[in-house]
C-alpha cells in the first residue's frame, strides 16, 4: 500500500476506484464502503484507493480539539492495508481544501489527481467549501464527466445507524461491548508505561500505568475487563480508568493489572483493549475495602476471560 501525504506526491499513478470519507474509526459501515471499492477495483483491474483527511475538519473549523479520535493514524493505515487498499490519499484539511468548490473537488482532485474511474461514498458524504457538495450532487455532476459514482446506503446495527458519532458516545458511556460490535474489533488506547505511586503493589495489585491521550476519546471512570499488548505479547488484565479517589486527588489515568505478570516494563509501549465495563469508579472508606473490591473485580474478569477463550 502506498500512502500519499500531499497532492504534490501524487504522480504517474494508475487509474483508481476511490472510497471517499474521513473514516474516523474505520467502523463496520466504513468497512462495507471500502470493501465495495476494493471489489469494483478488482473487477475493473484498477487500483483501489481511499481519500481521507489526517486531521478532523471540525477541529480545523472550530480551532480547537472538539472531536476526539477513535483511532490512531498508524492503526487506521494498517486497517486500510488489511482491507486491500492500494493507495491512500491522506491529506491535511487546510485552507486549500477548505476553500475548494465542489466542482473543483471533482475536477482537480477526483479526475485530474486521483485519476478516478469510480468514486464510492456514503449516503451522507459532503465535500467542498462549506460542505456544499453532497452524494447526490457528486453523482449528478459526474454523469457528464466519465466518472462513475456508487453511493453506499447506511449500515444498521441493533436498530441504530452506525456512525463515528454514535461510537464516540458509546465509548463515553462505557458501553464497550456495543463499541466492539460497531467497530468490528475492540476499542483500545495506548501509551508509554510510566511510574505511578505504587499503592497498588502495596495492596497486592501492582499496575502498569499510562497517561490519558487527550486527542483520543476515552471511557468513563470505572473498572474494565481488558486485554493488553506489550512487546508483541497479549495478556489478560483488568483496568481502572479514573482519578484514584480512595487515595487522593489525581489526574485521570489508566492503570492496568496484568494477571500473573511480574516484569518491569517502564518506558515500554502498552496498548489496552477495553472489553467490558464492570463497575463505575468510587471512593472506598479504606485501602482494605479497596483491595477487597479489586479482588472481586479480578475474579469477575478472570471468569469472563475463561468463558470467552
Amino acid at each position: 500500500m502506498i500512502i500519499f501525504r500531499s497532492l504534490s506526491e501524487i504522480k504517474d499513478i494508475d487509474r483508481t476506484v476511490v472510497a471517499l470519507g474521513n473514516f474516523d474509526g474505520v467502523h463496520i459501515g466504513h468497512q462495507a464502503l471500502i470493501d465495495r471499492a476494493v471489489k469494483i477495483a478488482h473487477e475493473k483491474n484498477l487500483k483501489s484507493a481511499v481519500f481521507t483527511f489526517s486531521n478532523h475538519p471540525k477541529n480545523v473549523l472550530s480551532h480547537s480539539n472538539v472531536v476526539r479520535n477513535i483511532i490512531y493514524e498508524d492503526e487506521k493505515m494498517r486497517i486500510l492495508e488489511r482491507l486491500g487498499i492500494d493507495y491512500v490519499f491522506s491529506m491535511d484539511f487546510d485552507e486549500y481544501m477548505m476553500s475548494m468548490s465542489p466542482d473543483e473537488f471533482i475536477e482537480k482532485l477526483m479526475i485530474e489527481t486521483f485519476r478516478a474511474d469510480t468514486a464510492v461514498c456514503g449516503f451522507n458524504f459532503t465535500f467542498g467549501s462549506r460542505a456544499a457538495g453532497t452524494a447526490d450532487y457528486l453523482r449528478d455532476y459526474c454523469r457528464d464527466h466519465d466518472l462513475n459514482v456508487i453511493v453506499v446506503d447506511r449500515v444498521n446495527l441493533g436498530g441504530c445507524v452506525v456512525s463515528s458519532t454514535l461510537i464516540r458516545q458509546q465509548i463515553l458511556d462505557g458501553n464497550m461491548e456495543e463499541v466492539s460490535g460497531l467497530l468490528g474489533r475492540t476499542y483500545s488506547i495506548r501509551g508509554t508505561v510510566v511510574k505511578g505511586n505504587a499503592i497498588g503493589r502495596t495492596i497486592g495489585f501492582p499496575t502498569c500505568n499510562i497517561t490519558i491521550d487527550e486527542t483520543m476519546v476515552s471511557p468513563p471512570n470505572g473498572a474494565y475487563i481488558t486485554r493488553c499488548k506489550v512487546g508483541g505479547e497479549v495478556f489478560k488484565s483488568i483496568t481502572n480508568v479514573g482519578n484514584k479517589p480512595t487515595i487522593g486527588t489525581y489526574s485521570k489515568s489508566i492503570e492496568t493489572h496484568i494477571f500473573d505478570f511480574d516484569r518491569d516494563i517502564y518506558g515500554e509501549l502498552m496498548e489496552v483493549e477495553f472489553i467490558k465495563m464492570i463497575r463505575e469508579e468510587r471512593k472506598f472508606p479504606s485501602l482494605d475495602e479497596l483491595a477487597a473490591q479489586l479482588d472481586n473485580d479480578v475474579k469477575v474478569a478472570k471468569s469472563y476471560h475463561e468463558r470467552t477463550l
